[in-house]
């Protein structure tokens, strides 16, 4: 008989390097990106590592306060929500940090996930937008809830204001040349905020002007900012978006140091994606633990020095690597290091590695900078610090990046 299955050595060998050095292929005692208090990870079989390149940005996966948090939820409500918060109903943890990320987020209401990609998946296929338009570079959690969601998607250039507008008016310009206001189309901007890849930022106030000018909505992918600017918000609250940005999206799962995703909106959309978001309704519910550890860590971004000290050690790290030379691009903690030649990229990733930095895996064209921004295409090694390393932790980054180019090569 034919054999119709699925050969997955030969689509393994055919991903070839893109699975060079992934952090799977790691065995760290407490997680690749649960690194304790300083930013160093204890890896089995070798020395302590420094980790550049965790999202736990304010470093407070290993902080006493939010541990004790997640123990005293289990404790008391237990380990697990059981089923759908639809069928269980909800603790009083998931009450108080749903309550909190409303008051951050300037909303009515928030409602939790069980991950960041539920929410953004969840949320798109519940509102079922007839057009959506969206930043190229939006992560891919954004893109799947478009192709499940079936609407017809109009992407434009990465943070490109100017191509929105133009692609926002050639949608409603008719063949007679006359503009109308699109019908009964739903139409729906879709952006992250800070943008994983390339440390860029949206140009969100702009992108919110043009959403009221075309009567269109706006979403907005926190992730990669939630808990790190005015109050523990994002970018939204930094520049007063509130009212114009129709649903927020973060994580819980990076400066939050904990697991989930969440939206926060009115209380017609939280009501409705309640009711409608099948990744919701149909996921066990986000557990109390991670509920609790995130409302801690939520109090912490907002009352404590950490976010302070973040921004600190970017500084000192971005003027550090220019200092040096290096092309560093984004406006955002996320400082990606641009080279020429993808091969240079991987045995500098490898040279930190064995020398005690740990650096994110090499992002590749076509999901690093585009080519508009850096002409050809490149590849880039992303350094992330965090708000627990030191000053010692930072000029040690430094000092074994140079080390490690002048091994490599890199001029």
């Amino acid at each position: 008989m034919e054999d119709r299955g699925f050969d997955l050595e030969d689509r393994l060998a055919d991903l070839g390097e893109k699975r060079r050095l992934s952090p799977a292929d790691r065995v760290a005692e407490r997680g690749y990106f649960a690194e304790p208090t300083g930013g160093e990870l204890p890896v089995l079989e070798s020395a302590e590592a420094l980790v550049f390149g965790s999202n736990n940005y304010l470093g407070l996966t290993d902080d006493q306060r939010v541990q004790d948090a997640a123990r005293q939820a289990a404790a008391t409500v237990g380990t697990g929500a059981g089923a759908s918060r639809h069928v269980t109903g909800d603790t009083m943890v998931h009450r108080d940090v749903e309550r909190l990320l409303a008051e951050v987020n300037g909303c009515e209401r928030a409602l939790a996930f069980p991950s960041g990609y539920a929410a953004n998946v969840g949320t798109i296929t519940a509102l079922e937008p007839d057009v959506v338009f969206a930043d190229e570079s939006n992560h891919a959690s954004l893109v799947d809830g478009c192709r499940l969601a079936g609407c017809e998607t109009i992407v434009y250039d990465h943070c490109d204001a100017d191509d929105l507008r133009s692609k926002l008016v050639e949608r409603v310009e008719q063949p007679d040349g006359v503009v109308t206001d699109g019908g009964d189309e739903s139409w729906l901007i879709l952006t992250d905020s800070v943008f994983a890849a390339d440390g860029s930022v949206a140009p969100l106030e702009t992108i919110s002007d043009l959403a009221t000018e075309f009567g269109a909505w706006v979403m907005v992918d926190e992730a990669h900012a939630t808990g790190l600017y005015v109050d523990g918000g994002g970018i939204v609250q930094a520049e007063g978006l509130e009212d114009q940005v129709h649903v927020q999206m973060g994580v819980l799962s990076a400066a939050l140091a904990s697991q989930g995703g969440y939206i926060a909106g009115s209380d017609a959309l939280i009501e409705y994606v309640l009711a409608r978001a099948r990744p919701f309704v149909h996921s066990t519910g986000l557990a109390p633990p991670a509920a609790a550890a995130a409302s801690e860590a939520l109090h912490l971004a907002r009352h404590s020095d950490a976010r302070e000290r973040l921004w600190e050690n970017v500084s000192h790290l971005r003027d550090g690597l220019e200092t040096m030379g290096f092309s560093v691009s984004g406006e955002s903690q996320i400082l990606p290091v641009t080279l020429a030649d993808h091969e240079d990229a991987h045995a500098l990733v490898r040279e930190l590695t064995e020398h005690g930095i740990v650096v994110p895996p090499v992002v590749r064209p076509p999901t690093g900078p585009t080519t508009a921004d850096h002409g050809d295409a490149q590849s880039v090694v992303r350094l992330v610090p965090m708000a627990t390393h030191d000053r010692d932790d930072i000029v040690a980054c430094l000092e074994t990046l140079q080390d490690a180019s002048e091994r490599v090569g890199l001029p």
